[in-house]
Protein backbone atom coordinates (compact mmCIF):
# COMPACT_ATOMS: atom_id res chain seq x y z
CA UNK A 1 0.00 0.00 0.00
CA UNK A 2 1.04 3.37 -1.13
CA UNK A 3 1.22 6.14 1.40
CA UNK A 4 -2.42 7.75 -0.52
CA UNK A 5 -3.92 4.72 0.96
CA UNK A 6 -3.65 2.83 -2.79
CA UNK A 7 -2.46 -0.23 -3.36
CA UNK A 8 -0.01 -0.66 -6.57
CA UNK A 9 -0.87 -1.85 -9.58
CA UNK A 10 -2.42 -1.41 -13.00
CA UNK A 11 -6.00 -1.55 -11.65
CA UNK A 12 -5.71 1.60 -9.52
CA UNK A 13 -4.96 3.63 -12.72
CA UNK A 14 -7.52 6.06 -14.48
CA UNK A 15 -8.93 5.01 -17.87
CA UNK A 16 -7.22 7.22 -20.67
CA UNK A 17 -9.64 10.44 -21.77
CA UNK A 18 -12.03 9.95 -24.42
CA UNK A 19 -10.85 10.87 -27.78
CA UNK A 20 -12.17 14.13 -29.40
CA UNK A 21 -12.34 14.10 -32.95
CA UNK A 22 -12.38 17.73 -34.46
CA UNK A 23 -13.36 18.75 -37.68
CA UNK A 24 -10.52 19.00 -40.14
CA UNK A 25 -11.24 22.61 -40.58
CA UNK A 26 -11.03 23.60 -37.03
CA UNK A 27 -7.85 21.45 -36.85
CA UNK A 28 -6.40 23.45 -39.36
CA UNK A 29 -7.11 27.09 -38.16
CA UNK A 30 -5.86 25.97 -34.43
CA UNK A 31 -2.27 25.54 -36.24
CA UNK A 32 -2.37 29.45 -36.52
CA UNK A 33 -1.38 32.04 -34.66
CA UNK A 34 -3.58 32.86 -31.65
CA UNK A 35 -6.52 30.53 -33.13
CA UNK A 36 -8.26 27.82 -30.37
CA UNK A 37 -11.19 24.82 -30.67
CA UNK A 38 -14.07 25.17 -28.95
CA UNK A 39 -16.16 22.39 -29.74
CA UNK A 40 -17.26 22.81 -33.18
CA UNK A 41 -15.63 26.23 -33.71
CA UNK A 42 -12.70 27.46 -33.55
CA UNK A 43 -11.74 31.32 -31.73
CA UNK A 44 -9.45 34.13 -31.95
CA UNK A 45 -9.18 37.49 -30.63
CA UNK A 46 -7.74 40.91 -31.89
CA UNK A 47 -6.64 44.35 -30.38
CA UNK A 48 -6.06 46.83 -33.03
CA UNK A 49 -7.43 50.63 -32.85
CA UNK A 50 -8.31 50.40 -29.63
CA UNK A 51 -10.77 48.11 -30.98
CA UNK A 52 -10.92 44.37 -29.41
CA UNK A 53 -12.63 41.86 -31.28
CA UNK A 54 -13.58 37.98 -30.81
CA UNK A 55 -13.91 36.22 -34.61
CA UNK A 56 -15.61 32.67 -34.28
CA UNK A 57 -15.79 30.13 -37.03
CA UNK A 58 -18.34 27.36 -37.02
CA UNK A 59 -17.82 24.25 -39.02
CA UNK A 60 -20.65 23.13 -39.50
CA UNK A 61 -22.94 26.07 -40.02
CA UNK A 62 -19.82 27.20 -42.30
CA UNK A 63 -20.07 30.96 -40.75
CA UNK A 64 -17.74 33.59 -39.29
CA UNK A 65 -19.23 35.83 -36.63
CA UNK A 66 -18.04 38.95 -35.34
CA UNK A 67 -17.67 40.01 -31.27
CA UNK A 68 -16.77 43.15 -29.59
CA UNK A 69 -14.71 42.39 -26.80
CA UNK A 70 -14.98 44.84 -23.27
CA UNK A 71 -11.63 45.83 -21.60
CA UNK A 72 -10.81 43.79 -18.38
CA UNK A 73 -12.86 44.55 -15.50
CA UNK A 74 -11.40 46.38 -13.52
CA UNK A 75 -8.72 47.54 -15.14
CA UNK A 76 -10.43 50.96 -15.95
CA UNK A 77 -10.23 50.14 -19.86
CA UNK A 78 -12.96 51.67 -21.98
CA UNK A 79 -16.33 48.99 -21.80
CA UNK A 80 -14.75 47.26 -18.73
CA UNK A 81 -17.49 47.83 -17.11
CA UNK A 82 -21.10 48.95 -17.64
CA UNK A 83 -22.58 51.80 -15.65
CA UNK A 84 -24.00 49.87 -12.70
CA UNK A 85 -20.85 48.44 -11.99
CA UNK A 86 -21.55 44.71 -13.80
CA UNK A 87 -19.01 43.23 -15.92
CA UNK A 88 -19.76 44.16 -19.92
CA UNK A 89 -20.41 41.74 -21.93
CA UNK A 90 -19.33 40.69 -26.15
CA UNK A 91 -22.07 42.30 -28.31
CA UNK A 92 -22.34 41.34 -31.63
CA UNK A 93 -20.94 42.99 -34.43
CA UNK A 94 -22.28 43.92 -38.36
CA UNK A 95 -19.82 42.69 -40.76
CA UNK A 96 -19.76 46.24 -42.31
CA UNK A 97 -18.23 47.96 -39.22
CA UNK A 98 -15.28 45.34 -39.13
CA UNK A 99 -12.39 46.79 -40.03
CA UNK A 100 -11.38 45.59 -43.47
CA UNK A 101 -7.79 44.53 -42.17
CA UNK A 102 -9.16 41.96 -39.87
CA UNK A 103 -12.03 40.66 -42.37
CA UNK A 104 -8.78 40.09 -44.90
CA UNK A 105 -6.62 38.42 -42.10
CA UNK A 106 -9.55 36.40 -41.68
CA UNK A 107 -10.01 35.16 -44.75
CA UNK A 108 -6.38 34.82 -45.12
CA UNK A 109 -6.59 32.18 -41.90
CA UNK A 110 -9.73 30.19 -43.16
CA UNK A 111 -8.05 29.64 -47.05
CA UNK A 112 -4.72 28.75 -44.90
CA UNK A 113 -6.83 26.03 -43.26
CA UNK A 114 -8.41 24.79 -46.72
CA UNK A 115 -11.79 26.42 -45.79
CA UNK A 116 -13.33 28.71 -48.83
CA UNK A 117 -12.81 32.00 -47.88
CA UNK A 118 -16.15 33.35 -49.08
CA UNK A 119 -17.41 31.88 -46.05
CA UNK A 120 -16.34 35.23 -43.94
CA UNK A 121 -18.84 36.88 -46.40
CA UNK A 122 -21.96 34.95 -45.02
CA UNK A 123 -24.55 36.37 -43.67
CA UNK A 124 -26.48 35.28 -40.79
Amino acid sequence: MTASGRTGGDTDMCPPPPTVIMNDSIAALVQRDGWRAEGDAARVHYDGGGDRFAVEYYAGAEAVLYWTVPGTVGTGAPDSDTEDGEPASAEPVPRASVPTPLRERIRQDLAAANVDPAVEGHEI
